[in-house]
């Protein structure tokens, strides 16, 4: 018996299969280790996002007008906060070089109406205001000591990513009435929640000083519910695990 095994052993055909075999099993722990990749992602970044801000609002621009006491361009705004946050767990020391958005894809009615735009840099009040100067097609915080939203700085250990999209030259509206309220503007212009529905997909790339980069894909319903009727919604973010970073860089 032991002859025989030796004997089987010895054989060529023997040595391909087992060669065959040890092949197989390790592509089949591979393709494991590719496909929870796929569906995980990065599970132990050194920075994470924590948690999406939304604010809606319902607001208008002064228009002159000499045939009644108000005129406004209505428009509706959506101010999104990014919150990027170090993961205590990691166990090493990273450092933030820059925070991208990008690659950003708007599904909407009237889409050419909708204009993303950066933080005011001017405004001492707000941190937002529809510029043509403040439109732009990608938003980019770069890692510094400390966070300035207006300024486009994130602190190197976490801090907050800001931008605005808004729905723009939704009507034109004018009153005589006494006093406005800007955020009963959408519902006296007649403003249907059709009229506002968006969808927005941005890249969000995250780029440490050491070289490492991760980037996940980033998609968000607008407005906040209830934003005609209420004036200004908000709604936070905090269930994250359909948002799946992969390194883009090692």
């Amino acid at each position: 018996m032991r002859r025989k095994i030796r004997n089987l052993i010895n054989k060529k055909y023997f040595h391909i299969v087992m060669i065959i075999i040890i092949i197989t099993i390790f592509l089949f722990i591979l393709g494991i280790f590719v496909l929870r990749y796929h569906v995980e992602g990065e599970t132990n970044m050194p920075f994470e996002l924590s948690k999406i801000c939304i604010i809606s609002t319902s607001e208008g621009i002064d228009k002159e007008t000499t045939d009644a006491k108000w005129a406004f361009d209505v428009y509706q705004s959506n101010d999104i906060f990014l919150y990027i946050d170090k993961n205590n767990a990691y166990g090493k020391t990273e450092a933030i070089q820059s925070i991208q958005v990008s690659n950003i894809q708007i599904e909407a009615s009237q889409k050419e109406n909708i204009k993303i735009y950066k933080p005011d840099e001017q405004e001492e009040k707000l941190i937002f205001k529809n510029k043509e100067e403040n439109m732009v097609e990608t938003i980019e915080y770069v890692g510094a000591m400390e966070s300035n939203i207006k300024q486009q700085k994130i602190s190197n250990q976490g801090g907050i990513v800001a931008f605005r999209c808004s729905n723009n030259n939704l009507a034109n509206y004018t009153s005589n009435d006494e006093e406005i309220n800007h955020y009963e503007l959408l519902k006296k212009a007649g403003i249907t929640k059709e009229d506002l529905k968006m969808k927005i997909t941005f890249d969000l790339h995250i780029k440490l000083e050491e070289g490492k980069e991760y980037q996940s894909s980033i998609y968000l319903d607008f407005p906040v519910e209830d934003v005609i009727e209420k004036g200004t919604t908000s709604i936070e973010i905090t269930n994250l695990k359909d948002f799946i970073f992969k390194r883009v860089n090692n």
